[in-house]
């Protein structure tokens, strides 16, 4: 297994849910981790919570120049960049109707491009030294469902960016990951046709078990490579 101890990795969406379960696992592992998220309170605490090993940029991925920022936070104190988790994203369910053309603008932005800018500002920083990038998709990404056609369809988005990617990159060193969990118990969603007394909550993963797995992938031997990983709770109805 490759040592995840000392590697340099940049998480987006890193104050909360997977992103935040993410950055703790990968500091008790010995990594060092740059937190880029929307809110600053929430990112205050994280970091503070991990130590030194951990630093803050407030940024929204939606924003290019903030995704270069996310990234040379990482290069300026850490010396260097090893992995992207791009993790950050927004959910909701409805119908095609049911949401607002605002609503699915920000999701589509958030989702596609805000994916987009953080990948093209780490590829240089990853090239030729054995890189990752990991691209947090949902199963959703693999196949459609109704209720979540136009989430469905970011996701796809992501697939397509990561096979992309994979193809481009990993002749030059950088492997590439996409993540394609099922349900899992966090804010995703909430409010937007999920609630705490939602019944499919039952039986989904935590925050942490995906965590496991995003460290998994990035341990994983030199020489080769993951390029889709799918994984559900046991008991998760499809």
């Amino acid at each position: 297994m490759q040592e995840v101890a000392g590697r340099v990795v940049a998480i987006t969406g890193a104050s909360s849910g997977i992103g935040a379960a993410t950055a703790r696992a990968l500091v008790r592992a010995g990594a060092k981790v740059v937190l880029g998220a929307r809110r600053e309170e929430r990112l205050a605490e994280l970091t503070g919570e991990l130590g030194e090993g951990a630093r803050a940029v407030p940024m929204d991925v939606r924003d290019p120049a903030d995704a270069r920022r996310l990234i040379a936070t990482a290069v300026d104190h850490f010396g260097r960049l090893d992995a992207l988790v791009a993790n950050a994203g927004i959910g909701m369910y409805g119908g095609i109707m049911d949401r607002t053309d605002a609503e699915l603008a920000e999701m589509l932005d958030t989702n596609v491009a805000g994916t987009v800018w953080p990948v093209r500002a780490a590829v240089p920083h990853l090239l030729g030294d054995g890189g990752d990038i990991v691209i947090v998709s949902s199963v959703a990404g693999l196949r459609g469902r109704g209720n979540e056609a136009v989430y469905a369809a970011t996701k796809h988005a992501q697939m397509g960016l990561a096979g992309g990617l994979d193809r481009e990159l990993h002749k030059r060193g950088v492997r590439v990951t996409a993540l394609c969990p099922g349900g899992v118990v966090t804010e995703f969603a909430m409010g937007r046709g999920r609630t705490p007394e939602s019944p499919e909550l039952a039986g989904m993963m935590t925050a942490d078990d995906v965590a496991a797995a995003i460290v998994q992938v990035l341990a994983q031997r030199p020489g080769m490579r993951t390029l889709v990983y799918s994984l559900r709770g046991l008991t998760e109805e499809d």
